[in-house]
């Protein structure tokens, strides 16, 4: 089970991500947004392969109608990932938002 603290730890662990507030929750930026709260225990991130987490397992991974527009978009339950399944979906939406890799 991954955790608020967890985003924390491993967004601030890749050059250049800041943490500030958006929509007033925590996120973290590189060029652009990597991942923010959306709600308690509920991380919005960017991917490249959310039609397949969606069709793969519905119970961790989901839209609302306002992520539907941004097809990079998928929110995350995260008491269902553990912590490694964390660090590659933050890599990943990191080297999306034109963060530079380690």
């Amino acid at each position: 089970m991954a955790t608020e603290d967890d985003v924390r730890r491993v967004c601030l662990s890749l050059p250049g991500v800041t943490e500030r507030s958006s929509w007033n929750q925590p996120a973290w930026f590189a060029r652009t947004l990597i991942a923010r709260m959306w709600a308690e225990g509920v991380l919005t991130v960017k991917t490249q392969e959310r039609d397949a987490l969606l069709a793969a397992d519905p119970d961790t991974y989901y839209i609302t109608p306002h992520h539907r527009r941004s097809p990079e978009l998928v929110l995350v339950r995260l008491a269902r990932i553990d912590v490694r399944e964390l660090e590659e979906l933050l890599e990943e939406s990191y080297r999306i938002g034109g963060g530079r890799p380690s």
